[in-house]
């Protein structure tokens, strides 16, 4: 089983005149030097998704834990997880290009800070992701290390034009040809950030017009509204996580959160003109195979045929434990399930993200995709 995971996430940096948004919550620091083993690889304990896709940004540990249930200190002891979490360190050219690129345009990138375990493999693969509409989320979903609060209104407005030319500038000096845009919740917007996605998607297309572009959305609280204007910038792809299954939904996600709103908001994502949609599921919550492949014909009913499906691992100890590690066979038995189901492409490892190679799997959906395909099983 392959361990790459998230791609390369940039978060465009403030302007001079903007003011920091207030944070009202960080992931505890943690010790680096741990980070790092003598063999020269890394263990995946950061690998949540930017989670998912959604921009963590938090320091903490590699070190291979998880979470078990037991009577520590806490309720809980730490334990190790599973060897197949062990990748390279970064290394290799197209990494060191693309690094030097990204300190050139002034640019910080999630990977870096989260210390992502799969950076190298990542970047190596030419493919980038933009993080807009700051780094504060409004939303509290207890997988995610995402710093929770209010920005109340706080926008870069040159945001658009600034990751056109980001784009622009890796893809001449690091042969990027896929991005992914994806952004915290903004609740406290009155659209809900769907115009700020619009124009960045319009921004890159009018100075890169060849490039692949995927958007990995929030639910945008179910608003047809919000959907439509993301529609109507025309991406590739429309990208929106359930997460996981139905029956866990409420304990994983923010309230204001459903999983039958976010099966909505892939249905409307087609019904609005957007040709391809995509999803992602994490497992480890406690969750059956028979929920999970519930939640993938779901899925298939409300149209979508892309599908990650990954392994939940805990960022920090305020953050929901880890119930369960699936071993890589059983999630390549998940992806072959899904296959049998109609999806074009489903990507399932201990390691994958909701931005897993998004370039290349967009490209092998397109070559295997038939007219008929589209609107369920």
């Amino acid at each position: 089983m392959t361990t790459e995971g998230t791609i390369a996430s940039v978060t465009l940096l403030p302007t001079p005149t903007e003011q920091p948004m207030r944070e009202t919550h960080k992931a505890p620091k943690t010790d680096k030097a741990r980070s790092h083993k003598p063999d020269g690889t890394r263990a995946a304990g950061c690998a949540n998704d930017m989670a998912h896709e959604r921009g963590s940004r938090s320091n903490r540990s590699l070190e291979p834990e998880t979470s078990t249930r037991s009577h520590g200190k806490h309720g809980r002891q730490r334990s190790r997880l599973p060897e197949w979490f062990r990748v390279p360190l970064p290394a290799g050219e197209r990494y060191r290009e693309l690094k030097r690129s990204l300190r050139g345009l002034g640019l910080a990138t999630v990977c870096e800070e989260a210390r992502c375990p799969n950076l190298a493999e990542c970047w190596s693969s030419g493919t980038a992701t933009l993080m807009i509409l700051g780094d504060v989320c409004t939303r509290g979903c207890r997988f995610c290390a995402v710093k929770t609060g209010n920005p109340r209104g706080k926008l870069n407005t040159n945001e658009p034009e600034s990751a056109a030319l980001a784009v622009e500038a890796m893809a001449r000096e690091s042969q990027v040809s896929y991005i992914v845009i994806t952004s915290v919740d903004r609740d406290d917007m009155e659209d809900l950030g769907a115009g700020h996605y619009a124009g960045c998607i319009e921004a890159v297309r009018r100075r890169m017009p060849e490039i692949g572009i995927e958007v990995l959305t929030p639910d945008f609280q179910g608003r047809r509204e919000a959907i439509r204007a993301i529609a109507r910038a025309r991406p590739d792809v429309f990208a929106h996580n359930i997460e996981t299954v139905s029956r866990l939904h409420r304990r994983v996600r923010d309230v204001r959160a459903s999983y039958r709103q976010s099966l909505s908001v892939l249905r409307m994502a087609l019904e609005e003109g957007i040709s391809l949609t995509k999803s992602g599921l994490m497992v480890g919550h406690g969750e059956s195979k028979e929920e999970l492949l519930e939640a993938m014909a779901d899925l298939r009913e409300a149209g979508t045929e892309l599908l990650t499906i990954g392994q939940y691992l805990q960022p920090t100890a305020r953050h929901l434990p880890v119930e369960r590690i699936w071993t890589p066979r059983e999630l390549d038995e998940l992806a072959s399930e899904g296959k049998r189901m109609g999806f074009l492409h489903v990507t399932s490892g201990p390691l994958v993200r909701s931005s897993y190679r998004a370039g290349e799997h967009f490209k092998d959906a397109i070559v295997s995709r038939s007219p008929t395909r589209r609107g369920g099983p």
